[in-house]
């Protein structure tokens, strides 16, 4: 049983209805968890006032382009080593970014607002590059297993409500199955109502409708880090990409093959930032304001595109090279940031 807030994935009649009304110009552990019980809300962070609305009109989710009730925005920062695979609760995410960090491997970022799994980990800790990443959410819930000391003055400054296990145990659980690190899952009702002057979602830049023109038919598509390698390959039967991670499948424990309808390779500079891990190693930074090239995956095509992020509160643009929006196929969208080159 997960904490459903609309259907995951619509019949593909009803994407098909989305895109043409669009087009009209309308607009871990070994199981999925136990069901939480309803969180007890705590008191909102006094720098933040809890002024979001009880309820909000169902609209289309700026997040996936798809009919949603306006929710809180929670991000959780995921471990993505083979060790920490399967993942729980990542098949509800509405988006998910790819991060390199120390030594080439790669975090995940989960972004849920659609619908909240009962259970999502494993979780691991923050970087910097998060702060910037979120800049354009509003005041977001991050929840992470935590951050060097260093690090901690800057994330507390940022418009963030911050959720780590020494701050609301009770919103965490350690499991059994697996040795920590790997092993802390974040029960989100709970995170979300330990903030409950979170933002629900904004516009972040992203536009959903029917596929441009053009593009090149591609069955598959790799991204790689120093350390790390995702390879994307289209399901006709799912029309959706399926994901491998290291040459293996990646999958949920809840919810199976991990299948977003919309993949973005956003090729960023990432560079070292002046933080490093507990052994020593450098940070690295993965710059999303600015410009750049990116590729965007849907339908089966891949299409050129570029991107553009004037600062950290303004959303993201992806366009065709002709500078026409590049509309995203309606449903979950992963954001791969790549090294340029």
């Amino acid at each position: 049983m997960t904490g459903e807030r609309g259907a995951r994935r619509p019949g593909r009649v009803l994407t098909a209805l989305l895109c043409a009304l669009t087009a009209a110009g309308l607009y871990g552990c070994s199981g999925s968890g136990p069901s939480e019980p309803s969180p007890t809300p705590t008191t909102a962070p006094a720098t933040r006032p809890a002024t979001r609305p009880a309820t909000r009109p169902a609209g289309l989710s700026p997040f996936t382009g798809l009919p949603a009730k306006s929710a809180p925005v929670l991000a959780v920062k995921l471990d993505n080593v083979p060790a920490a695979r399967p993942h729980t609760g990542l098949g509800r995410a509405d988006l998910v970014y790819v991060e390199q960090v120390e030594g080439g491997v790669t975090r995940l970022m989960a972004v849920y607002s659609s619908h909240l799994p009962d259970l999502t980990g494993p979780v691991r800790s923050a970087r910097e590059s998060d702060i910037a990443l979120l800049g354009d959410f509003g005041h977001p819930v991050l929840a992470y297993s935590g951050a060097q000391s260093a690090l901690g003055p800057l994330l507390r400054a940022a418009p963030l409500h911050l959720v780590t296990e020494g701050m609301t145990p009770q919103a965490f659980r350690r499991s059994s199955d697996r040795p920590a690190p790997h092993n802390l899952y974040l029960r989100p009702g709970r995170a979300l109502a330990a903030a409950p002057g979170a933002d629900d979602p904004r516009d972040i830049g992203f536009r959903f409708g029917p596929a441009p023109g053009g593009g090149t038919p591609v069955r598959t598509e790799t991204v790689r880090y120093p350390a790390a390698r995702y390879t994307f390959t289209w399901s006709a039967a799912d029309h959706a990409w399926r994901v491998a991670m290291d040459g293996r499948e990646a999958r949920a424990t809840d919810t199976g093959p991990l299948t977003p309808e919309t993949v973005v390779v956003q090729r960023v500079t990432i560079r070292p930032s002046r933080f490093h891990d507990r052994f020593g190693s450098v940070s690295p930074y993965s710059e999303t304001v600015g410009s750049g090239t990116a590729l965007v995956l849907r339908d089966g095509r891949a299409h050129e595109a570029r991107w553009s992020r004037p600062s950290a509160t303004s959303g993201t643009t992806f366009t065709t090279p002709a500078g026409k929006p590049l509309p995203f196929a309606p449903g979950q969208t992963w954001i791969v940031l790549a090294p340029r080159g």
